[in-house]
């Protein structure tokens, strides 16, 4: 039976019955920066231990350290975390620099055996893992260009109850590329090699400084462009994915407002679609059991936590591991700098190299 130690009971939460619910796993400790909420939470699902300090956290007798915190110190905490022995998910995104990234593939290159995933739930998501797989049969023929979005309104989330602005008010909003990015490099098949960036700067929220919302246009090795948009200080009254990618033989498009149940397909072969034919899509793996759906985003936890407990108990490469986990984030990263820059090309490393 694997332990699990789970840090930061807002988003790990929504983890924590898909590890109880697993036959390989169970939570034995729980750790959160506030106090009264990991000793409550501890106590009122029976966890032997709970902290408010990650390095106690660190020092119990978990096998598993899943670091759902603010995205500054998840490059951070999964390097303590590796030292002290314990395998990683991480949420996304997986570095907040450059620098942070290399730290990060030095530590996972020491840890030998120990795993670190990225917990990627976009890329478990059943309608887009079913496109990576119609991609790769050649369905649209090659890929050639695609476009992404995740637009998410969070004003709640910007500011403390003090008024004063939390991590999310200071984010570069291209840094969270990891939605968007990771499904398409999962269809692509490769890594983006060059970004460029541009920012609208601070309209909405100028208080803080917060950028509204910032572009990347990026080129992989073969050639292929994707543009991207990401942006969470905006006016639009909810939030929305969008996909859309062209090949040479065919087309995938989301709905802009129903992304999860809606989307429209060409193929160029099929006389079912002579013209953009609308579909019904689903993020629910239609024959998961019913728990598989605790997570909160359709069943894609559920299918991440099993890939990742495998990986341990098979002593194979996690799907998502730290080089994947940074192929789908640096490219963000490159892009803000670009932006910084004036739109320079920035190229992107490949952590493999260092």
């Amino acid at each position: 039976m694997l332990r699990v130690g789970i840090a930061g009971l807002g988003r790990g939460l929504c983890f924590f019955q898909i590890f109880k619910n697993n036959k390989e796993t169970e939570v034995t400790a729980v750790c959160d920066l506030d106090e009264r909420r990991a000793r409550e939470f501890a106590a009122a699902n029976n966890i032997k231990s709970w902290f408010s300090n990650f390095k106690k956290f660190l020092e119990s007798d978990i096998d598993i350290a899943l670091i759902a915190t603010p995205f500054p110190f998840h490059a951070e905490q999964s390097i303590l975390a590796l030292e002290a022995g314990k395998h990683v998910l991480c949420e996304v995104p997986p570095a907040y620099s450059i620098e942070e990234a290399k730290k990060l593939v030095q530590a996972v290159k020491k840890a030998k055996r120990l795993k670190y995933m990225m917990a990627a739930n976009m890329n478990y998501i059943h309608f887009l893992k079913e496109w990576v797989k119609l991609v790769h049969r050649g369905k649209i023929g090659k890929v050639f260009y695609a476009e992404a979005e995740y637009v998410h309104p969070i004003p709640e989330l910007m500011r403390n109850p003090d008024k004063t602005p939390t991590w999310r008010a200071k984010l570069p909003p291209i840094y969270y590329c990891t939605h968007s990015l990771g499904p398409l490099i999962a269809m692509l098949g490769e890594r983006f090699v060059q970004a460029i960036g541009l920012s609208t700067g601070s309209n909405v929220a100028p208080e803080f400084g917060t950028i509204d919302m910032e572009v990347a246009l990026l080129r992989t090795g073969t050639g292929t462009i994707v543009k991207l948009l990401c942006g969470f200080s905006v006016e639009r009254g909810s939030s929305h994915h969008y996909f859309s990618i062209y090949g040479t033989r065919g087309c995938l498009e989301t709905d802009r407002f129903n992304w999860q149940d809606t989307a429209y397909v060409y193929f160029k072969d099929s006389p079912e679609t002579e013209a953009m034919t609308q579909i019904r899509t689903s993020i629910t793996h239609p024959d998961a059991p019913e728990d598989a759906k605790s997570g909160g985003h359709g069943t894609s936890e559920y299918y991440l936590v099993q890939d990742f407990i495998q990986s341990i108990l098979n002593d194979t490469t996690p799907p998502i591991d730290v080089h994947t986990a940074l192929d789908f984030g640096l490219p963000g990263l490159c892009a803000h700098s670009s932006a910084l820059q004036g739109g320079k090309i920035i190229e992107i490393p490949d952590s493999r190299n260092w």
